[in-house]
């Protein structure tokens, strides 16, 4: 799956901090650090590496010690200020202080006293920093589940227990289930309930707003090993490769969208592989692009889309019909 940009300027970022406060660290030791394979790991060090402040000449990039860099063991030599401490300005401060306001407020029953610790002392030292405007915050972070299931989760993962739901799926089939909560996970838009299924034997991504019911049971989760990235929707190898051929300006698609590669063409446009488990989705997908869309590979998935925007466009005609 092609990696967001946003998630790898994160990782770099850390690895320069990690990097300054470590003397020399073999690629594979920095790769088990961060996740990732070590050919990612000289990928984003030779990226690093042509990176810096403006100017960019040669005293303005960040280095690194080429004699070790070639015997596998990464050396930082300057960090070009990338290490020092961040100062947030007013505006800076207020976002963080609210999204953490809203972490506090809507999901502390669901950390441990560790967590919740560092959360408390965070907001305390944020909220004294930013003085008076921290007065007019009042925010609330929004589940999208009613108020029996949020309570329901958070209680399941405070105190380890297992769970039964009752949830919907996209293809709006409901289903029976118990499952091992593990943890909460939250992108821009939704919030997901990471658990282990029993049902299925392996851990799933239950999106909070499609769970129609939750009970807490009185057994206790069991020990599970879950992938590194098991909070990340990752489609299997079972779903239909598809293909989109896309103007440079649905970029968005190949930052936001779980693909399996990305293929940058001379006339600025791109491809992306996606494996696709619901046609639903992929259709929902192609008509939110369709202006930018230039193939579709099968040609099968193109005319399935059309057929359903005809379909939609129809539907419009016995509605104007009884208004007029």
């Amino acid at each position: 799956m092609a990696e967001r940009a946003s998630d790898r300027l994160l990782r770099m970022l850390g690895m320069i901090t990690y990097l300054d406060r470590h003397a020399g660290v073999p690629v594979e030791e920095i790769a088990e650090q961060f996740g990732v394979t070590a050919d990612q790991v000289l990928s984003d060090i030779d990226t690093l590496w042509v990176t810096g402040t403006p100017g960019y000449f040669p005293h303005d990039l960040i280095d690194f010690d080429a004699a070790s860099y070639e015997q596998g063991v990464v050396r930082l030599t300057e960090s070009r200020g990338m290490t020092r401490p961040l100062r947030l300005g007013a505006r800076e401060a207020v976002a963080l202080l609210a999204a953490l306001r809203a972490l506090d407020s809507s999901l502390r029953p669901a950390l441990d006293r560790e967590q919740a610790a560092v959360l408390s002392s965070a907001l305390d030292k944020l909220t004294t920093a930013a003085g008076d405007a921290a007065a007019a915050l009042d925010v609330r972070l929004g589940l999208d589940a009613a108020p029996d299931v949020a309570t329901a989760v958070a209680t399941a993962l405070r105190n380890g227990r297992r769970l039964h739901l009752r949830y919907v799926d996209a293809s709006d089939v409901t289903t029976e289930r118990d499952v091992d909560p593990l943890r909460l996970v939250t992108d821009d838009e939704r919030s997901y309930l990471l658990a282990w299924c029993r049902l299925v034997d392996g851990e799933r991504l239950f999106r909070v707003d499609r769970i129609l019911a939750a009970e807490v049971l009185d057994d206790p989760v069991a020990d599970h090993t879950v992938a590194p990235d098991a909070g990340e929707f990752q489609p299997g190898p079972d779903g239909e490769l598809v293909t989109l051929h896309l103007r440079s300006s649905a970029r968005w698609v190949a930052e936001s969208t779980p693909v399996e590669a990305v293929r940058n063409l001379e006339d600025g446009s791109f491809e992306v592989d996606l494996r696709v488990l619901r046609p639903a989705w992929l259709r929902h997908l192609v008509l939110q692009v369709a202006d930018e869309v230039l193939d579709v590979r099968p040609a099968r998935v193109a005319t399935e889309v059309a057929a359903a925007a005809r379909a939609a466009l129809a539907a419009y005609g016995p509605l104007a019909d009884e208004e007029g």
